[in-house]
């Protein structure tokens, strides 16, 4: 992989390619087949985030050989999503990973510097909420964010809330994360001036049925400005917040 993009380059140096046509082939570089997964070692070149590993049905030893290819290919952080207690222990005697247990999250690596435009800020309606915000909030620094984290500020008792309007008007992404009747994100919404994501849960009672109370209040939603995720996704709202979170100025082309 590395001598194919560095006949590229080469081929850029000596003029017999444009830099157009460079920048095409690298963003069609083929992907390294280990027979049971293909890993896209040039997601990063293609679209700014390397790709992340969905842990849940994946044994650790897939877990532990699709890193190998990604540290081999130069990628500093690694993300495994939805990974079970019992999966990290076996993964982490291969890799350095750090596991958090809540959000299901482990991190293979270090931390990027944070080189975010602004604070994304993940709030959630309750306690409960906190191991999806979590999944959010990490995925955003792991992504290179800085994150205020303002937990169990739901609209039972909104003074929680508005005693942190300073975190939400300097914000440049808000992810508002919360179960039951998912009323947060609108109150939210109706607050800031940036892109607010709604991130529902499965947490409440009968008739919230597992979240699908919650996503149906944020889609119909009256505040604009609000988006919505998938029950229980904060990995998405993490990920799209942070795309918002590093958008330059488009270049001419």
């Amino acid at each position: 992989m590395n001598d194919d993009i560095r006949s590229i380059l080469e081929g850029v140096q000596s003029g017999t390619i444009t830099v157009d046509e460079a920048l095409l082939s690298i963003k069609k570089a083929p992907f390294e087949d280990i027979d049971y997964a293909k890993i896209d070692t040039q997601r990063r070149i293609r679209t700014g985030t390397a790709e992340v590993i969905y842990g849940a049905g994946k044994t650790p030893e897939q877990i532990i050989g699709i890193s190998d290819v990604m540290l081999k290919n130069g990628q500093k952080t690694i993300l495994v999503t939805r990974l079970s207690k019992e999966a990290a222990e076996i993964v982490g005697t291969a890799h350095e990973m750090t596991y958090y247990p809540g959000p299901r999250l482990g991190i293979i690596g270090t931390f990027p510097e944070k080189n975010g435009n602004g604070k994304i800020v993940v709030a959630t309606g309750g306690t409960s909420d906190m191991p999806v915000a979590e999944e959010a909030a990490l995925t955003a620094e792991a992504l290179g964010n800085e994150v205020v984290r303002l937990y169990d500020v739901g609209v039972a008792g909104l003074h929680r809330l508005l005693a942190h309007l300073d975190d939400i008007m300097r914000a440049n992404v808000i992810i508002a994360v919360a179960g039951m009747e998912g009323a947060l994100a609108s109150v939210i919404g109706g607050l800031a001036d940036c892109p607010v994501i709604a991130v529902p849960t499965s947490v409440g009672y009968g008739a919230s049925f597992n979240g699908l109370s919650a996503l149906l209040s944020m889609l119909n939603s009256c505040a604009s400005g609000v988006s919505v995720v998938n029950i229980d996704n904060g990995f998405g709202a993490g990920f799209l917040a942070s795309r918002i979170n590093h958008m330059q100025l488009p270049v001419d082309r």
